[in-house]
């Protein structure tokens, strides 16, 4: 369906509803849709660990004092999540990267912390 866009966020109450090629998805509570290109179905669960992977090092990195390697993180996540349909880590990424350039620990961890639960709430659907 060419009108859909790549992100569908449908938190609504208790349950989001998609309709999507003439199917309804019922998701559980606190969970949303991400559309993504069926062309990158082998690659999303590589970028989703690299992602899980990212948090541990942010939160080391942390207890460092490595804003520079924060920075880091941050400025590839924002370019690599809307190249994926993820523009929601895109915008996690560049606010990592801002945190992190004016050491701002509080902000990076609530960043950090919206990573995680978007990792843990997105459900990825396949369009080809």
């Amino acid at each position: 369906m060419a009108s859909l866009t790549n992100e569908i966020v449908s938190v609504v109450g208790y349950r989001g509803i998609n309709v999507m090629a003439d199917q309804e998805q019922i998701l559980e509570k606190g969970k949303f849709a991400v559309v993504v290109d069926d062309e990158l179905r082998d690659l999303i669960p590589g970028y989703f660990e690299n992602r899980r992977q990212d948090i541990v090092l942010i939160l080391s990195a942390l207890e460092q004092g490595d804003f520079e390697l924060i920075r880091t993180i941050g400025h590839k996540m924002k370019g690599s999540g809307g190249g994926y349909g993820f523009d929601r880590i895109t915008e996690i990424g560049r606010n990592i990267e801002a945190a992190a350039k004016d050491s701002k620990r509080q902000e990076i961890l609530d960043q950090t912390n919206n990573l995680q639960d978007y990792l843990d709430c997105v459900q990825v659907v396949f369009q080809s």
